[in-house]
């Protein structure tokens, strides 16, 4: 479970402190936009590690049926079918939203994930009894619904971020003309 520790160094222990978002008004435009970034990396983050887990929970679903109908083709010989079969046509309204960065922690996440269920286990789903395969899918659908109620937490915060920064500009506070000449190193315009 994706724990938030109150003063953590971590960027979720950051980016979920209560005063993360408290005063915004307070803060200078880029302070502002400097915390709607990390708080969208953070987002980034979490949507990589739910995806890590939707694909393990594809693939132990996958064997979990094949052996119901007694199927014959391996999880192997299907993983491609299997991990498309979600990946293909209309998402639900709302699940999900643009990403145009790399997560940060790709890594980090990829052994989380290997580490909630022994996930050497996984290269060979047939072998495993039944009782493992549920172990290993209640697992991972615990901990899907744990960090997909923290990127929901994330993503508030980021959308919080962002109405400050939208209220600015309509307000005139802050200029498109600055920024621009701010992020190529030059003198802000009157």
């Amino acid at each position: 479970m994706i724990e938030v520790r109150p003063g953590g160094r971590r960027r979720i222990d950051r980016v979920l402190a209560p005063d993360y978002v408290a005063d915004l008004k307070q803060l200078e435009l880029a302070e502002v936009r400097a915390r709607r970034d990390d708080a969208a990396q953070e987002e980034t983050d979490l949507s990589y590690l739910r995806r890590l887990l939707h694909a393990r929970i594809d693939i132990v679903r996958a064997e979990q049926k094949r052996r119901a109908e007694g199927g014959s083709s391996s999880v192997v010989e299907r993983l491609v079918e299997i991990l498309s079969d979600n990946a293909v046509g209309q998402a639900p309204v709302g699940s999900g939203r643009h990403q145009p960065l790399e997560p940060s922690r790709a890594e980090a996440h990829r052994r989380h994930v290997e580490a909630l269920v022994s996930d050497a286990d996984l290269s060979d789903v047939s072998s495993l009894p039944a009782e493992r395969l549920d172990l290993a899918l209640r697992t991972y659908v615990a901990e899907e619904a744990s960090v997909s109620q923290r990127r929901r937490e994330v993503q508030r915060v980021v959308d919080l971020l962002n109405d400050e920064i939208g209220g600015r500009y309509r307000a005139g506070s802050a200029s498109v003309d600055k920024l621009l000449a701010a992020e190529r190193g030059e003198d802000p315009p009157d």
